[in-house]
């Protein structure tokens, strides 16, 4: 049996019943939490010093479109037309399967470095061959990371062969379907494919009467993810609700890109499980420290300048929560992750809180929310294995890595230069 012992850390463990340890340790057997709590007995577990640090479960990111970290910050100024335009339309298509596969394993290790340990992958890559679809998977699988690759704009021959071969819901990537907007017709196709392959649903999903067009069309599965949720009205909301579906809000991109106001306030009052996203690398930093203080932001200038009340101003707890347990729960993976509780897996974050930006530490939970950032991550645990470990990533072909990145950037600037010509 391996097992580890995290030694005095304080503890956020985001379960109601343990609540916040100030000073706890979090005993790990073969890879899932076995205890948690003070002066646990270490045996002949391997001993982690976490004092001076806040442990906390792995960050969920619950929409992100990792294929696109080859072109990150390309497009940090551009519109949501012209991101459709530059960045789907033209320098997705010269992008080859060993790309979109550096991509996937690019993204995952950034997030992983920046204390995420799970992923939901939207693929959005156009029109993707067999080699395609299983380059951006093995990113995933070689990275380490916990994912959900969401299949979309492929074939449904493509789809049957891919959902054969992934495990159940134990194994860390698993497959869901990636349902863009669309004709009635191709609607109703491709859920009724995801029924049929027992798969769950992801979908951009913003403006009123959205929800309720698919409603009527095709009746909606539990467990759906409506990415983003801008300007959905009211009976949208409820219906996502009834129905146990989840919003993936990206606060950041939904600003920069004008998308509207992300609807926290909406999505709250309609009881609908909220959880934070990154979107896109090409134009927001993709770590969940960033999207933690855009939905904090955006949320209060919403409650007291856009018709709510100082009862509407959410805490940064609730974005905490956001950020773990509930993308834990928009995902349907709150029984396995999304909290330091005994029985699940050891997907955990170590934050050093002992740094000249971050000391003195009043309230861990308000800590983390509006002062650390990336570099604060010591330690990254996914199912108790080290992902990062004393702030430095334990993926053997990091530097590999980061150098064929910076190959296909001077590629693409060759063969983008030679198009104009």
């Amino acid at each position: 049996m391996n097992r580890l012992l995290l030694r005095d850390g304080h503890v956020l463990t985001m379960d109601p019943l343990l609540g916040d340890l100030p000073c706890a340790d979090i005993l790990v057997e073969d890879g899932r939490i076995a205890a948690v709590g003070p002066s646990l007995v270490a045996g002949d577990a391997e001993v982690v010093d976490a004092a001076g640090c806040i442990v906390l479960p792995g960050f969920i990111d619950t929409h992100r479109h990792m294929w696109q970290a080859v072109l990150r910050g390309h497009g940090a100024d551009q519109t949501l037309g012209e991101y459709f335009t530059v960045v789907l339309g033209t320098l997705g298509p010269l992008l080859t399967p060993h790309d979109l596969y550096l991509g996937n394993l690019l993204s995952a290790l950034s997030a992983l470095d920046a204390g995420i340990t799970t992923v939901q992958d939207i693929s959005n890559v156009g029109k993707p061959t067999q080699d395609h679809s299983d380059a951006v998977v093995a990113g995933l699988v070689d990275a380490g990371i916990r994912a959900r690759h969401s299949y979309g704009r492929g074939t449904e021959a493509d789809l049957r062969r891919l959902r054969g071969q992934f495990g159940g819901d134990g194994s860390l990537v698993t497959l869901g379907l990636n349902a863009e907007p669309s004709g009635d017709h191709s609607t109703r196709r491709d859920w009724a494919l995801a029924a049929d392959l027992d798969l769950p649903i992801a979908l951009h999903a913003r403006g009123y009467g959205t929800v309720d067009r698919l409603h009527r069309l095709t009746g909606l599965h539990h467990g759906t993810v409506y990415i983003h949720g801008n300007g959905l009205g009211g009976y949208d909301l409820d219906l996502i609700a009834r129905s146990g579906g989840a919003l993936s809000v990206a606060p950041a991109i939904e600003m920069t890109m004008g998308h509207g106001l992300p609807p926290f306030r909406e999505a709250r009052a309609a009881g609908v499980k909220t959880s934070l996203s990154t979107d896109v690398e090409v134009a927001a930093a993709a770590d969940m420290f960033t999207q933690m203080r855009a939905a904090f932001q955006t949320a209060r200038y919403a409650a007291l300048h856009q018709g709510g009340s100082e009862r509407d101003l959410p805490t940064c707890r609730q974005i905490l929560e956001y950020a773990t347990i509930g993308g834990a729960r928009a995902l349907g993976l709150d029984g396995y992750i999304g909290s330091v509780t005994p029985g699940k897996s050891a997907d955990l974050v170590v934050l050093r809180a002992d740094r000249p930006g971050v000391v003195p530490v009043y309230d861990a939970a308000r800590t983390v929310v509006s002062a650390m950032d990336r570099g604060d991550v010591d330690s990254v645990l996914v199912a108790g294995t080290f992902r990062k470990r004393a702030g430095r990533l334990t993926h053997g072909s990091l530097a590999s890595v980061l150098e064929q990145a910076d190959a296909v950037r001077d590629r693409l600037r060759r063969e983008c230069l030679k198009g104009r010509r």
